[in-house]
């Protein structure tokens, strides 16, 4: 079992989290349903999976819970390009987001190899 709020890569996608949904607040509310829900879904699920993971019986069942953090944070990546494309973001602040989940996104899959590798 790991401790996850030591992890730094929990730590720095909670703030992430914390982000996205101050952002979501600016974006059109026509959006509310659509695509801000999803982006919100997608940020809290990244801290969540690590966090659950964290608390299973073995670091295969945490493996797989950091993949399915990896993929909301790639699933959030993409919601960004496409805030960025319709622009519903600044290019600063959509650059400035994608640069942050690209970092959490490297610092989970780093951690999982060392995991696997541990195993």
């Amino acid at each position: 079992m790991h401790n996850f709020e030591k992890l730094i890569f929990w730590q720095k996608s909670m703030a992430f989290a914390r982000k996205i949904y101050l952002l979501s607040a600016q974006l059109p509310v026509d959006e509310k349903f659509g695509l801000v829900s999803q982006m919100k879904r997608a940020a809290i699920s990244i801290p969540s999976n690590i966090a659950e993971g964290s608390g299973r019986n073995s670091d295969k069942e945490f493996n797989h819970f950091l993949a399915i953090a990896l993929g909301s944070a790639f699933e959030l990546q993409t919601q960004l390009i496409l805030s960025k494309e319709l622009e519903l973001l600044g290019d600063v602040s959509a650059n400035d987001l994608i640069a942050d989940v690209s970092e959490i996104q490297k610092m989970i899959y780093s951690f999982k190899n060392n995991l696997v590798k541990k195993s």
